[in-house]
């Protein structure tokens, strides 16, 4: 075989063998581009099947005062979870609280105090560690206009001055009782109501002169109470601790919920309800 023959031959062979890497480098190319797509459709039919979690009712127990800003939460929670429901319930945090202790199905407790939510996590009723999410302080509510000139606590001890209180279980009872001990003012008021808008209500009917209650829900009558600030309630301030429940049916939905609740957006409809931030 002459050197030419052979020369030729070997150039042959390498032209295979780089033929064969070229070959060998598309195929695992092409695998990983199959592979690739595989993974990134994987993890959308996740994000998808994540979404689709968030389904049925969250069933939310709340303190009355909160319900003009959670009413508006729980729209905005639907809004961006399309088959999922909010159902409220509003009350005084103390009824709440024995009804959750005594078996009633709820998936969040948002509490006006932490005394009131401890009740719930005394029995093992919570999923999880409470987290404060809001703070709400008082003023004296009184008819449009102030005819009865209240400026003080003090003033609320006017003979003939007719007076509502929160009951002394309920955390906005509980908050007034501290503002008045601290003014060293003794109160004998016409009536104890079980929620703080029971107690507006009576000013709002016309029923009572004045009531001790939150400056969120004399900013939610829009006008008709007259809200006066007194230096008392400074000292008084109640902390609203929220938490999972342990006998709802829609834990993911409870948690999204509360993270909406303790998101920046949330944070903004509670500051624009006259909440203060935690």
């Amino acid at each position: 075989m002459t050197r030419s023959v052979r020369r030729t031959r070997r150039m042959l062979r390498l032209a295979g063998a780089g033929a064969a890497a070229v070959l060998a480098l598309s195929a695992c190319s092409a695998a990983s581009d199959s592979s690739g797509e595989a993974d990134t459709k994987a993890s959308g039919s996740s994000d998808a099947s994540a979404s689709a979690k968030l389904s049925g009712t969250v069933t939310v127990f709340a303190a009355a005062s909160l319900k003009e800003s959670f009413t508006t939460l729980g729209k905005e929670f639907e809004h961006r979870h399309p088959g999922t429901k909010v159902s409220f319930n509003f009350s005084g945090s103390d009824t709440l609280a024995a009804s959750i202790t005594g078996g009633a199905p709820a998936d969040v407790f948002a509490a006006a105090s932490p005394r009131t939510m401890k009740t719930v996590t005394d029995r093992g009723d919570t999923a999880g560690t409470p987290v404060t999410f809001a703070r709400n302080q008082l003023e004296i509510a009184t008819r449009p206009g102030n005819p009865a000139k209240v400026s003080s606590l003090k003033d609320l001890t006017k003979s003939g001055l007719k007076v509502v209180l929160c009951d002394k279980a309920v955390p906005c009872g509980a908050a007034a009782r501290k503002a008045l001990d601290a003014a060293g003012i003794e109160l004998t008021p016409v009536s104890y109501e079980q929620d703080v808008k029971s107690a507006l209500n009576k000013v709002r009917l016309d029923e009572a002169d004045a009531a001790v209650v939150y400056k969120t829900d004399v900013k939610a009558t829009q006008g008709k109470v007259q809200g006066v600030e007194f230096p008392e309630s400074a000292g008084a301030v109640n902390d609203y601790p929220i938490a999972v429940l342990k006998n709802g049916g829609n834990a993911e939905a409870a948690r999204a919920f509360i993270a909406l609740v303790r998101s920046a957006e949330g944070q903004k409809v509670l500051g624009e309800a006259g909440f203060l931030k935690p």
